[in-house]
């Protein structure tokens, strides 16, 4: 049995069920990593975030060298912390391609240097992608205070962002994906937490891309199923 991860999830008053929901696996799998098998790199850092611990408390057994995988540049407690000019330089780095999926639009709300950012790189012919919640949608009830992007603001942000593509989501994301190639900063929205105070990742290829991997393949998935906005 995994009593260190047992007792962080008592203390996170988090069930195996709300595990399983947050990380997108089977419940099933949760009761196997509480029985003591050890999770896969990114699941062992999603659940380290979601319970507020070191990965090295849930599994000491672990290599200290292996406790942080390559690709994490940094880990911030909150996106507040998170300057605007760390979402500008994000983006303005791009050379192929930009996503955002964004919890409710925080991004585009009340700074013009992102959005105007966004549109400069499509005009130079990088793909710009963004992706937000429609307002109110059934499947994000109880996803947190904001959730849901109206129409009128819909309507000010497709014009700030000039040919960026841009779609309206139904699904209810456990992250604020935000990437620009190979860089990534992760949002991990967190049950009962403001989204301003829940913990990003900051990310970046090289050879062990298992995270990036992960959460570029969400991107897409939420990307295809959502509604575009001409």
């Amino acid at each position: 049995m995994n009593e260190a991860l047992s007792r962080a999830l008592l203390r996170a008053r988090l069930s195996d069920e709300d595990v399983a929901a947050r990380l997108q696996v089977d419940p099933k799998t949760v009761r196997r990593w509480l029985e003591g098998r050890v999770p896969y790199l990114r699941h062992r850092w999603a659940l380290a975030l979601l319970v507020g611990v070191d990965e090295s408390d849930l599994w000491p057994q672990l290599p200290s060298a292996r406790s942080r995988s390559g690709e994490v540049v940094a880990v911030y407690a909150h996106r507040d912390w998170v300057r605007s000019e760390m979402w500008v330089r994000l983006f303005s780095s791009a050379g192929r391609d930009v996503g955002v999926l964004a919890d409710s639009g925080f991004l585009l709300a009340g700074d013009l240097a992102i959005p105007k950012t966004l549109a400069e790189r499509a005009r130079a012919g990088v793909r710009v992608r963004v992706c937000l919640p429609e307002a109110t949608p059934p499947a994000a009830v109880g996803h947190g205070a904001g959730a849901g992007v109206g129409r009128s603001r819909v309507a000010g942000i497709r014009d700030a962002l000039g040919s960026a593509e841009l779609r309206l989501h139904r699904v209810r994301s456990y992250s604020s994906i935000c990437y620009s190639d190979q860089e990534l900063l992760v949002a991990q929205h967190i049950y009962g937490v403001s989204d301003g105070q829940s913990p990003i990742l900051h990310l970046r290829g090289g050879a062990d891309q298992e995270m990036i991997a992960a959460y570029l393949a969400s991107f897409e998935q939420v990307w295809n199923s959502a509604r575009p906005v001409d």
